[in-house]
């Protein structure tokens, strides 16, 4: 367990490195930033109060709510589990907590390049402490998922954690709006990241986590169950890849190594929800799926103006639902009653995710704002959020705005509103 937890720390370089890669260089300083903080505030504050909202034992009503107490209160009996006799309470603490951290970094890839860094911090404290400790204990704290007639199912947290962090994503992008230039006269300009290098080695450590993210979901170290879930998972990985590479292929005619990689993490996201439960063929399959998934709504949320810089909507929100839905399609619970609880599951979590999300999103922009200055956005966060560049050397050697960009600033001037026939500042 805690070689998992190793594992599935090491994720937070994979989504810093991934985020960065795919934002501009102007902003990686503010993508990394963000990437160092969440897993700093998400144990913080799993620490003082999450961890004993999603798994209060049975101090919860009706199976919707609880809170144990805070800080970490060690269980009757000392250091051993409540939960499983096979490791310490401070394994499960660690674990879990490791898990919260990922739902608000999904978030951030989402967001980038236009947040204000207060907002964000302000969000992330919120989302984890609150809505995932509450989503989670539905299911994995014995919450009233867990007590359908068929529960609800989900292993390691293709709706728990992935499509959480999605849902909260969305709720931000649509009140954010689109980066500027992104849509323009009516058509979709691409905004490419600064670094695909970078990207890439993000995605491989990502899948390197999963090991730990799914494979630690067994809660033992039993070879068996163990080995299938890291054979399933890299099954789909690899399913997932080639369903990204044909689809972009067949859609934009091109061999898209973006869309390879977003495929990468549509498998692994896809046969979360199931890894344990599932044959080589239903694997290939959920991968080969997802794969073609992501690429679909890649499409799909630049047509109607969703600006998703990284793809995380794309990658943790669909197909995330799609693999807690292939629970009940394929593997050893399929079957139309669960099928029935994954639908319940995964509408219960989204609607309390999305919500609450969009309450959050939304005081923050009535109070403090939530998106920086068109100058801030143009010029980059690096600057202006944190006085530095994360290139300094090459400032001023490639790295100069776009006309879209330089055109908007101008337009962004307030002395550059005058009357007619008056100079205008260059």
């Amino acid at each position: 367990m805690m070689v998992s937890i190793f594992l599935v720390f090491l994720m937070h370089l994979g989504f810093a490195t991934l985020e960065s890669g795919l934002a501009r260089s102007k902003n990686t300083v503010n993508v990394l930033f963000k990437n160092s903080m969440i897993p700093a505030l998400g144990l913080i504050t799993y620490a003082l109060w999450g961890f004993s909202m999603m798994y209060p034992g049975e101090s919860f009503t009706g199976g919707y709510f609880g809170f144990s107490g805070f800080g970490i209160p060690l269980p009757e009996g000392g250091e051993t589990s409540a939960y499983n006799e096979g490791y310490t309470f401070w394994t499960d603490f660690l674990f879990q907590g490791m898990f919260a951290a990922t739902a608000a970094t999904i978030v951030s890839g989402a967001v980038a390049e236009r947040i204000k860094l207060s907002s964000f911090i302000i969000f992330s404290i919120l989302f984890v402490g609150i809505c995932y400790p509450v989503v989670g204990m539905w299911k994995w704290g014995g919450g009233f998922l867990n007590t359908l007639e068929v529960p609800f199912y989900d292993f390691a947290g293709s709706t728990l954690v992935h499509a959480v962090g999605g849902w909260g994503a969305l709720a931000g992008i649509i009140l954010l709006g689109p980066r500027i230039g992104k849509y323009v006269d009516g058509k979709i300009k691409p905004i490419p990241g600064h670094s695909i290098p970078l990207a890439t080695i993000g995605v491989f450590i990502l899948w390197f986590g999963w090991f730990g993210f799914n494979g630690g979901s067994v809660l033992s170290a039993d070879p068996g169950a163990v080995s299938r879930v890291l054979v399933m998972t890299s099954l789909a990985a690899a399913a997932g890849a080639i369903g990204g590479c044909l689809f972009s292929m067949l859609l934009f005619k091109a061999s898209d190594i973006t869309m390879v990689l977003n495929g990468i993490l549509a498998g692994l996201v896809g046969i979360t929800a199931g890894a344990d439960q599932m044959g080589v063929t239903d694997a290939i399959t959920i991968g080969l799926i997802a794969g073609a998934l992501v690429v679909l709504a890649v499409a799909f949320f630049d047509r109607i103006r969703i600006d998703d810089p990284v793809g995380a909507l794309s990658v943790h929100l669909v197909c995330g639902i799609w693999g807690t839905l292939a629970v009940g399609l394929f593997g050893e619970l399929a079957g139309p009653d669960q099928l029935i609880s994954q639908l319940i599951g995964i509408g219960t979590i989204g609607a309390f995710s999305f919500a609450f999300a969009l309450f959050v999103w939304y005081a923050l922009k009535l109070t403090i704002g939530i998106r920086v200055s068109a100058r801030e956005e143009i010029e980059g966060l690096d600057i202006h959020e944190h006085k530095m560049h994360a290139y300094p050397d090459f400032i001023g050697t490639g790295f100069e705005m776009s006309l879209d960009e330089k055109e908007t600033m101008a337009d962004a001037n307030p002395r550059n509103h005058k009357e007619p026939g008056k100079p205008v500042t260059p």
